[in-house]
């Protein structure tokens, strides 16, 4: 690997980031081929197999099975990263904008051996999810290795969750927009388009190499559709939407109450999800004889879209499902939300089909297309992203004739949605937990950079000398390599110190000079003249309530910044 590495750095810089997207691709593809193999290796060997062959002591197997598998997964978020816990898509938003795309390898460790742990050990979860969580987490990572500062890493970020996702559905489309429409909330941004497009196209040819080129759902061939199917995606799409805002509050409300369990040992808690999913899954297993509220449910769900499901049995699915989901995700399980919202939706469209069809005359052909329009519903409803819901079916069922009817679908539950939840599912679940992210659109270009207010930039956490003792100082330098430490004294700023004079011992008023200050409002532009007309590399940024010293800027993040954007344009 260092050789690989030594290599890559020998090749001229002005190529480096043109292989680096298809680097990320490779990456994040390959570990999304890993993680569907191992989550579809353990799904047979532990539910398929033993569900035909155990008879009644499939039972106590079962109970056994999730139980452990659960417990392994819990172990490991606990002791090796919590933050591979949920889908991963809000842990990505946050390193996207707070940690400027850096995330630690260990995520990405744990969430792949958690993940498989979870989903093929039988938690009804996604794994696309976590699949965007691990390639992004390795792309991150990737850059790393090859000299790409943490503050840097947003591209490679992006490239790696958009192969992770083109990878884990077989679709390179909805992988770029879901990354531009969720993660940076701009579709309009062309920064980082170009990279996450070679890296969504390398995962994909990675995905047709080792699993096929097949859509992730083979459905029946498709014949003319009815026109009365234009008034009937709105009512199936507002009842797919339904289902996902019922899953989207039930979820966080539990998980907030359950985050306030102190007693319970952090471990444990993912095991009773799984408890509570095992109790709703074998009863629908004894009762209907289907697994789909176990795991991904992939297979149930074609049975729906094959029109094998009968409309009691769909919605007796779709209620232990949303349920299992409900608590396997709120108890802390490591986990997606694609997969199980795609399946509440497919059932609804279902129930909707049977309903309408003694009335309508629908074909199978119709009762197919509001069952997908279903699923597209759902999805957009939770994620709040409607061209990626629409693209993401289309890619995952190859029927072009669906498209209009997806679109509508799209409109009639971001209707809905909007209507009971004030935002999507992730940004809820980033809220709930505290964290406030500050979306500042990475700038188009290098004008648009200079009119930022310097805010943006700077850095709210600084250190700063807040004595005048000698010994004290020495200490601050031997602990910090910084050039230049603001001095505060009694929440004023008296001066600035220079590193150099203070180890030579020289007195504070020897060592001390005037400190050269701006308001968080003024602009980089206005910064950076500043810093020239007065000869200094470094601003302190003053609060403009009580003008008392709240961060620093340099020259330094200045020039990175400005490097980082012209490599990128």
């Amino acid at each position: 690997m260092k050789n690989f590495i030594d290599y890559f750095r020998a090749i001229p810089i002005d190529l480096q980031p043109y292989l680096r997207p298809f680097l990320y691709g490779l990456i994040g593809g390959s570990a999304a081929v890993a993680f569907q193999l191992g989550i579809k290796l353990l799904e047979w060997s532990l539910w398929t197999q033993p569900s035909q062959n155990t008879g009644k002591y499939f039972v106590l197997i079962s109970l056994a099975v999730i139980s452990t598998t659960s417990l392994l997964a819990g172990l490991i978020l606990t002791y090796v990263s919590r933050e591979a816990a949920g889908s991963g898509i809000p842990q990505l938003k946050v390193a996207f904008w707070r940690d400027f795309g850096y995330l630690p390898f260990k995520v990405a460790v744990a969430k792949f051996f958690a993940g498989i742990i979870t989903i093929g050990g039988g938690c009804s979860l996604g794994r696309e999810g976590p699949t965007v969580h691990i390639a992004g987490a390795l792309a991150s990572n990737m850059a790393g290795m090859f000299g790409v500062a943490k503050q840097g890493r947003r591209a490679a970020l992006l490239s790696g969750a958009a192969a992770g996702l083109a990878a884990a559905f077989n679709t390179p489309l909805s992988a770029i927009t879901f990354v531009m429409e969720e993660i940076v909330e701009d579709l309009n941004n062309t920064i980082f388009l170009a990279q996450t497009l070679v890296a969504s196209v390398t995962a994909t040819f990675v995905t047709h190499v080792f699993i096929g080129r097949d859509p992730a759902f083979v459905i029946p061939p498709v014949s003319q559709l009815s026109w009365t199917l234009t008034l009937l995606v709105i009512p199936t799409a507002a009842l797919a939407a339904l289902a996902g805002v019922a899953f989207q509050k039930g979820t966080l409300i539990w998980r907030d109450r359950i985050k306030k369990l102190g007693r319970i040992p952090p471990y444990l808690k993912p095991v009773i999800g799984a408890l509570i999913n095992w109790a709703l899954g074998i009863s629908v297993f004894f009762w209907i004889a289907r697994l789909g509220v176990f795991g991904l449910g992939y297979q149930d769900l074609e049975s729906i879209l094959r029109g094998q499901v009968s409309a009691m049995q769909a919605l007796i699915l779709l209620v232990a499902k949303l349920a299992a989901t409900t608590a396997v995700y709120a108890w802390g399980g490591a986990g997606g939300i694609f997969s199980p919202t795609l399946f509440f939706g497919a059932a609804a469209g279902l129930l909707i089909s049977t309903v309408c069809t003694p009335i309508a005359h629908l074909s199978p052909s119709d009762q197919l297309a509001l069952a997908v329009a279903g699923m597209s519903a759902c999805l957009g409803a939770v994620v709040r992203a409607p061209i990626t819901s629409i693209l993401i079916v289309f890619e995952m069922t190859h029927q072009f004739a669906f498209v209009p009817l997806l679109m509508i679908g799209a409109i009639a539950s971001q209707a809905v949605s909007r209507l009971f939840c004030p935002s999507n599912f992730y940004s809820d679940v980033i809220e709930r937990d505290g964290i406030e992210l500050d979306r500042h659109i990475p700038p188009r270009s290098l004008a648009t950079l200079h009119h930022r207010p310097i805010s943006t930039l700077a850095n709210f956490s600084p250190v700063f000398a807040c004595s005048t003792n000698g010994q004290e100082l020495e200490q601050l330098c031997a602990a910090y390599p910084y050039q230049q430490f603001p001095l505060v004294i009694d929440g004023r700023l008296v001066g600035m110190l220079d590193r150099n004079a203070v180890l030579e011992g020289q007195n504070i008023e020897q060592a001390k000079r005037p400190a050269e200050t701006v308001n968080p409002d003024a602009t980089i532009r206005d910064s950076v003249t500043k810093m020239i007309n007065k000869s200094v590399s470094l601003l302190v940024v003053l609060s403009p309530v009580d003008e008392t010293p709240i961060g620093i800027v340099t020259l330094h993040d200045i020039l990175r910044l400005q490097s980082q954007l012209a490599e990128a344009l």
